[in-house]
C-alpha cells in the first residue's frame, strides 16, 4: 500500500462537537499519522498519513458521527513526512 499526506479543510458542524478527538481516535485506531485543529474561521484543518483506503476509512468514520456534520472538504494531496509518528489534537 502506497502511503500518501492529505491536507484537508473540513466545513459545516465541525467546532463544538468532538471533531478533533474523534478523528484523532479514528486516526490511531487506523495507524495515520498527522494532526488536527481548529480554525478561527469555524474550520477544522487536518493533514493525515497513512494508505488511501485507512484515510477513506477514516473520513467515513467522522461523518457516522451523529454530532459531526460535514458539509464540504478542500482535499489537497501533500508530500510524505517520512520521520512523522503518531496523530496529534493541536490546539486545545
Amino acid at each position: 500500500m502506497e502511503t500518501i499526506r492529505r491536507h484537508i479543510i473540513f466545513k459545516g458542524r465541525v467546532q463544538g462537537v468532538g471533531f478533533r478527538y474523534r478523528a484523532s481516535y479514528a486516526a490511531r485506531s487506523l495507524n495515520i499519522t498527522g494532526w488536527v485543529r481548529n480554525e478561527d474561521d469555524g474550520t477544522v484543518e487536518m493533514e493525515a498519513q497513512g494508505s488511501e483506503a485507512q484515510i477513506n476509512r477514516m473520513l467515513s468514520m467522522l461523518n457516522k458521527d451523529s454530532y459531526i456534520r460535514i458539509e464540504n472538504m478542500d482535499i489537497t494531496n501533500l508530500p510524505v513526512e517520512e520521520k512523522e509518528r503518531g496523530f496529534k489534537v493541536k490546539g486545545y
